[in-house]
């Protein structure tokens, strides 16, 4: 389930993200420059997002059912691809047409003064919370880099939400180039282009968030130190001959599936396996909270071979 973390990241975001979609859509109105209004468009598609994300977390918490007997956890992770979606078809497509369009007919800006009040206001804003966003992806860090942890995070709302203000401060920072560009040499091609570059930037978010959110969509393993700790707890319980084979699939961020097959000691009595296996299930749990399900396959060495041939 997402963590309380998660939602003071998400809505510090949407709190952000509508007063400054309101202030950019005034600024718009009054000086006519197509950068102000891909920015207003882009806060308005953020805010959104803000929303569809904690609707997710919201139906992914509902418990497991007859008809979702592994429970809703996913639903978090279709969301996210929705956010990916919408990034890439409204707040993309409108700001790399609004800009063609200022290119194929152009028009003089009005005073830009209030664009620059609003970009710097919104600066201020989209600055803080940009740093509680990456204050809280710093937590999931740890020792590992950047695109490393995005890569292995099962969590997508708080790098969602990081990657959407860094979208919103590379965009704020094209706006200024291009209005300002605009007002020096008296061109609104400058002013068009920023647009242009805003949708860029945009459509680059967003293909970064789908390719991230396909991956936890489809299923993913639990991490590379989840998986080596349990084949150190596995080969440490009564009896264990040999590992068959371990497989993990991640149904929420802190909601994941275990399937275990064992090789037991062939003087082992079935009593002795089913304790085995209770105490295994038990440490197992107690040392791997975020392992929800877990199910223990007792199976000889050469049956499982056999059933592994016979799938392929």
């Amino acid at each position: 389930m997402a963590a309380s973390s998660s939602k003071k990241v998400i809505y510090a975001a949407l709190i952000g993200n509508f007063l400054i979609a309101a202030t950019k859509f005034t600024a718009s109105s009054i000086t006519g420059s197509s950068a102000m209004l891909s920015e207003a468009v882009h806060s308005v598609v953020d805010t959104g997002n803000q929303v569809l994300l904690l609707y997710g977390i919201k139906k992914a918490n509902r418990p497991a059912d007859a008809t979702h007997p592994f429970g809703y956890g996913m639903e978090l992770y279709f969301w996210t691809f929705v956010v990916a979606i919408l990034i890439f078809a409204v707040g993309a497509g409108i700001s790399i047409y609004e800009g063609i369009d200022k290119l194929r007919n152009p028009h003089a800006l009005g005073d830009p003064t209030i664009n620059y009040i609003v970009l710097a206001l919104a600066m201020v804003f989209e600055g803080i919370a940009w740093t509680i966003a990456f204050r809280e992806f710093r937590k999931q860090q740890g020792s590992g880099g950047f695109f490393r942890t995005v890569r292995h995070s099962k969590d997508p709302t708080v790098f969602t939400v990081l990657f959407e203000d860094t979208a919103a401060m590379l965009g704020l920072i094209a706006a200024f180039v291009g209005i300002g560009l605009g007002q020096i040499t008296d061109n609104s091609v400058y002013d068009a282009s920023a647009s242009l570059v805003i949708g860029v930037i945009l459509a680059a978010t967003a293909v970064l968030l789908a390719i991230e959110s396909k991956g936890l969509l489809i299923g993913e393993s639990a991490s590379g130190a989840t998986m080596r700790k349990l084949r150190d707890i596995a080969n440490d319980a009564t009896g264990v001959v040999a590992i068959n084979e371990i497989l993990t699939m991640h149904f929420g961020p802190q909601d994941v599936l275990l399937n275990l097959s064992i090789d037991f000691h062939d003087d082992m009595g079935s009593r002795e396996v089913e304790r085995a296996v209770s105490d295994l299930e038990k440490r197992i749990k107690s040392e791997l909270p975020d392992i929800t399900r877990i199910f223990i396959e007792a199976q000889s060495i050469a049956g499982h071979a056999a059933s592994t041939d016979a799938r392929g």
